[in-house]
């Protein structure tokens, strides 16, 4: 299996370019079904240990629906297939940029959430200007147990949040041990509450704010993903909820524009414009790295050909 690894602000993107199953044609969402129901010892094998890495996403090519599109893209972690990722996109638009198979300028990527578009300014930036994203409730509280009451919004930006501002711990380095187990409780009375977005849609991430000490910067966040590794990116999809409850709550302009900061200090550039629903779309600029070109090798006598599950 033939993958490029990058990393968009720490965080490792493994792009998938051949070797995998094929999983058909249809909608991208239907083929993102199969791989989540049918292939989840194969996509879970690329980025588990001893081949993969903590909080490392998996992003398979796939071929597009949309003519209009360089590629179809469906991401993965550990625990769920994704409907989007921000920080993939950005390592994904880098890893094609460094293969030749796009130059800069603007393009277009389809994923199971909607047609995406990137700006390549160089061989590192990267906009993404993500689908339609949305605060759906505001004000939720849940009960944490041994925390107490947690309160936040439920927004979407490609996968579903629950956003919680001011965090109920502070947002520092220090805490990321802390702030995960806390995030992995409130998750779970997210779900035990049955609170969830539209259509019965799952809350798998987390997001925790607080300062980040440096006036020029919006906030600091800390990332619960659905695989429990926190982010080392600001989160893109996270960016994109955020920007829409900000949106929402009169707190940021249309198009103006503010540096959110990950939990150990990566920078994304972010701003909106009004979506045609009532929501907003989002604009995430960010910077990533390619690391490592390679060949998996997927042996039938090694005992963790799968990974080794957490």
């Amino acid at each position: 299996m033939h993958v490029i690894d990058s990393h968009t602000g720490g965080e490792p993107t493994r792009v998938i370019l051949d070797g995998f199953p094929d999983l058909g044609d249809g909608p991208l969402p239907q083929r993102a079904a199969r791989l989540a129901t049918e292939f989840r010892d194969a996509y879970r094998a690329v980025v588990l240990e001893p081949r993969g890495q903590v909080a490392m996403v998996g992003a398979l090519l796939v071929p597009p629906n949309d003519p209009s599109c360089v590629t179809g893209v469906i991401y993965f972690d550990v625990e769920a297939v994704l409907g989007m990722c921000g920080h993939g996109t950005i390592g994904l638009a880098i890893t094609l940029f460094h293969l030749g198979r796009i130059g800069t300028g603007s393009h277009r990527i389809e994923t199971p959430a909607g047609v995406v578009t990137v700006l390549v300014t160089d061989a590192h930036t990267v906009t993404v200007t993500n689908i339609e994203s949305r605060r759906t409730m505001t004000d939720v509280t849940v009960e944490v147990p041994g925390l107490g009451a947690v309160t936040g919004d439920v927004a979407y930006g490609g996968n579903w949040f629950f956003l919680v501002d001011p965090s109920p711990l502070p947002v520092e380095p220090d805490n990321i041990r802390a702030l995960t187990d806390v995030a992995v409780a409130t998750r779970e009375a997210l779900h035990a509450a049955g609170i969830a977005g539209e259509n019965g849609g799952v809350i798998d991430h987390i997001i925790f704010y607080g300062p980040s000490g440096d006036p020029a910067v919006h906030s600091r966040n800390f990332v619960l993903c659905p695989d429990d590794a926190y982010d080392r990116s600001p989160c893109g999809t996270g960016s994109s909820a955020r920007l829409a409850c900000l949106a929402a709550s009169g707190r940021l302009a249309e198009g103006e524009e503010i540096i959110q900061h990950s939990i150990i200090g990566s920078a994304y550039r972010l701003s909106w414009e009004a979506g045609p629903t009532g929501g907003v779309i989002p604009s995430i600029t960010g910077k990533a790295h390619v690391m490592a070109e390679s060949t998996l090798i997927f042996d039938p006598d090694d005992p963790f050909r799968n990974g080794i599950a957490p």
